[in-house]
């Protein structure tokens, strides 16, 4: 299956998309090429301007703490394991610790690096990385595999905090959904919501169908739209039956 997710307001926007680069960065660090170094580094930058929201900590303290409160309402219900209830609060309260000491800006010591700004500045120009732009760039580059890795991972530890916590904090909204099967009767399917209840949506699809979801939706109503696409990429819409499995989380 296919896992396609679709999220209902800005934050959890915020939050798939900081999940999705941690993981390429992440990728990206096991490999010793330098241009899989290359690459991490420009994922780095994504970073910085991605998590570089001044309210973004805020959030996720907060999202902490209201997960701390819900689950410490939790003790003492025989249906609850108290074990796995205490490794959990732990790991909050780690999270939360971390990023409630994080001092300045996150990213602000990628911001602050003169090799790394000049870097981040000719990234975006076609090309503007070779030899004769960044010669010292280009020297970095003839360092070996492990150097360079350990670089690329002691500029990006200040992240660390924001990573555990994210992860952390959509695993928990994740295993709040329940999955169910759906049709979209002659590929459409649309589904009114409780004000406010959802905050991602799910939705699970046979790669056999050859079929891509259209996603759209909020606090109120979600749609989505099934397409197949042409040889020359083009999506078409598609009026057939269509299974699929689908999940809203809280």
């Amino acid at each position: 299956m296919i896992l396609y997710e679709h999220p209902f307001n800005e934050r959890v926007r915020t939050y798939l998309r900081l999940e999705h680069l941690f993981q390429r960065f992440e990728e990206l660090t096991t490999r010793n090429h330098p241009v899989d170094n290359h690459f991490a580094l420009t994922t780095l930058f994504e970073l910085v301007e991605a998590g570089g929201r001044t309210d973004l900590k805020s959030d996720i303290l907060k999202d902490l703490d209201r997960h701390k409160q819900m689950f410490n309402g939790l003790r003492g219900n025989p249906s609850v394991s108290e074990a796995a209830l205490d490794q959990l609060l732990y790991q909050l309260e780690r999270c939360f610790e971390a990023m409630n000491n994080a001092v300045g800006k996150i990213g602000q010591s990628v911001t602050d690096n003169e090799w790394l700004a000049a870097l981040r500045n000719r990234v975006a120009i076609p090309g503007g990385t070779c030899c004769f732009d960044l010669p010292a760039y280009h020297a970095w580059q003839q360092q070996s595999g492990d150097v360079r890795r350990l670089d690329i991972l002691r500029w990006a530890e200040s992240f660390q905090p924001m990573n555990a916590s994210v992860k952390l904090l959509l695993t928990l909204m994740r295993d709040t959904g329940s999955t169910q099967k759906m049709m979209a009767m002659g590929g459409q399917f649309q589904q009114s919501l409780a004000q406010g209840k959802f905050q991602l949506m799910r939705v699970a699809i046979d790669p056999a169908l050859g079929l891509i979801p259209e996603i759209s939706g909020n606090r109120l109503m979600i749609w989505v739209r099934m397409m197949r696409q042409d040889g020359d990429g083009r999506l078409q819409v598609s009026t057939d039956d269509v299974p699929f499995e689908m999940a809203l989380c809280a």
